[in-house]
């Protein structure tokens, strides 16, 4: 059985966040969400996801910021 790949998904936008969530899990993958840049590098350090969906314009840190 093959491990799951896991996506970080970076939006502030709540409901846009888990129709996107809601949509790769049934794609089988492994979802870790954020709502803000802060959080989210906090769950980059923390899940070591293999790919990143990040929203540009979020409160506290931007996505060009955690880019960065």
């Amino acid at each position: 059985m093959s491990k799951k790949q896991k996506i970080l998904i970076v939006e502030d936008e709540k409901i846009l966040l888990d129709a996107i969530a809601k949509k790769l899990q049934k794609e089988d993958y492994e979802i870790v969400t954020a709502l803000d840049g802060e959080e989210g590098l906090e769950k980059i350090e923390k899940e070591r996801p293999y790919l990143i969906l990040l929203d540009i314009l979020m409160p506290k840190v931007n996505g060009i910021e955690v880019l960065e």
